[in-house]
């Protein structure tokens, strides 16, 4: 065997085991359906998250503005679907078209196979007439009694991935949900609103208990489940911690990166 052909065996068992030392990108769904009110930042929202996974090498991003893909049913023209995913990203709102089918599937996907789901913004006004689906994400949208506005933010756990980036405390102008039938004693809070820096004499204030929660992580059976309300302004996406929050929450919940959930009550 002369040289010539030794040396493209030799390149070609390197090239081998190259690519079989390089970790599989995760797939990533992200879905940008909005039944309702449409916001205006989703687009720039995806095409960002779709831009953090490939250059991170981390993951692969495929958009959707519809619900087809969450089904384990085959599809036509051999189309994804949930079998093919590592993660469902959430920028949606309102009553999204599923069937009872297509809705078991999806919430078995996070937890029975242990998948993840990272919900932005208005995925807490999202089926809000399936309870399953607000035991899952943690929560509903109960007005934004401020609307957009200079929020005074706390982070609760700079430990947690994407939390560091924050200052302990500082002010985001956006649009932070006031969130109803969640409970601390189900998930972590990361983020928090300021009550000292609130007007909470607001007539949309329904909380009595000054607790306005802004980011959270849980666990739903062995799956994953981020939340933020941050991102309701556009402009926001071009903010490096922005960038970094979600880029941290997605790794957390593709099981890249591991962090503690366990639940914790409101420190005064």
């Amino acid at each position: 065997m002369n040289r010539r052909i030794l040396l493209l065996i030799f390149l070609f068992c390197a090239g081998l085991a190259s690519a079989q030392s390089q970790p599989k990108k995760k797939q990533l769904l992200a879905i940008g359906e909005q039944k309702g009110y449409r916001h205006e930042a989703v687009s720039h929202a995806l095409a960002t998250i779709e831009r953090l996974g490939r250059e991170s090498g981390l993951w692969d991003t495929t958009i959707r503005t519809d619900t087809e893909a969450l089904t384990r049913k085959k599809l036509e023209y051999n189309a994804r679907n949930l079998n093919d995913f590592d993660g469902v990203l959430f920028f949606t709102g309102g009553e999204l078209e599923m069937d009872a089918e297509q809705k078991a599937d999806f919430l078995s996907f996070i937890h029975d196979d242990g998948k993840g789901f990272i919900g932005v913004h208005s995925a807490t006004i999202t089926f809000t007439a399936w309870p399953e689906y607000g035991e899952m994400i943690g929560g509903y949208f109960d007005e934004h009694p401020w609307g957009t506005f200079d929020a005074p933010i706390i982070v609760e756990d700079p430990a947690f991935p994407g939390m560091k980036e924050w200052p302990s405390s500082f002010v985001l102008r956006d649009e932070v949900y006031q969130i109803k039938n969640y409970s601390r004693d189900k998930l972590r809070v990361l983020m928090r609103l300021d009550p000292a820096g609130l007007d909470l004499k607001n007539k949309n204030v329904h909380r009595s208990d000054g607790d306005f929660a802004v980011a959270w992580a849980k666990s739903y059976g062995k799956g994953r489940v981020f939340y933020s309300s941050l991102g309701h302004v556009t402009e926001n996406w071009d903010d490096p911690r922005l960038q970094h929050m979600y880029t941290e929450a997605i790794k957390w919940a593709l099981h890249l990166v591991e962090a503690e959930t366990t639940p914790r009550p409101l420190a005064h």
